[in-house]
């Protein structure tokens, strides 16, 4: 049952979200005035639509260049992701999905992003702590080994 996705965060993902972004573009729209909102969004995707091309253009080069060197791309791949992420919750109508791709897409709040995603992937996956950290013995753990003279 590993990687399966729970009925409870599905329930949240297609009902919760569009209800709590129809309610923030009901209480916008009072403050504002509707057609302001409706541009404000319109401003959003088509601003979203500008991030994606020009962070996909550098996530892109920055891959070919990892693989032309032949390193490891994982920052590049996770940055691909949180993009394509990203974009298509700035495409998607309303508040809270801008504010979340923006988090996802800008490129001075993206490594947070990519640190979330990588230890929610490694104890997800892995069940682990991410990789390059150590976990230390809690007190009155039994660490085994052997003493060699």
């Amino acid at each position: 049952m590993r990687g399966r996705i729970p009925l409870g965060v599905l329930l949240v993902l297609f009902v919760a979200v569009p209800l709590v972004e129809i309610y923030l573009m009901i209480q916008v729209g009072q403050v504002i005035g509707a057609w302001t909102t409706i541009l404000l969004l319109i401003a959003d995707s088509v601003l979203g639509g500008y991030l994606i091309k020009r962070e996909g253009s550098r996530a892109w080069q920055s891959l070919r260049a990892a693989l032309q060197s032949h390193k490891m791309p994982a920052r590049e791949l996770a940055d691909g992701a949180l993009i394509l992420v990203g974009g298509t919750l700035l495409l998607t109508p309303g508040f809270l999905t801008d504010a979340v791709g923006f988090f996802l897409i800008l490129p001075f709040t993206r490594p947070l992003a990519r640190r979330l995603l990588t230890e929610f992937i490694t104890k997800k996956f892995l069940g682990g702590p991410p990789a390059g950290t150590q976990q230390r013995p809690g007190p009155g753990s039994v660490i085994q080994g052997e003493v060699v003279d």
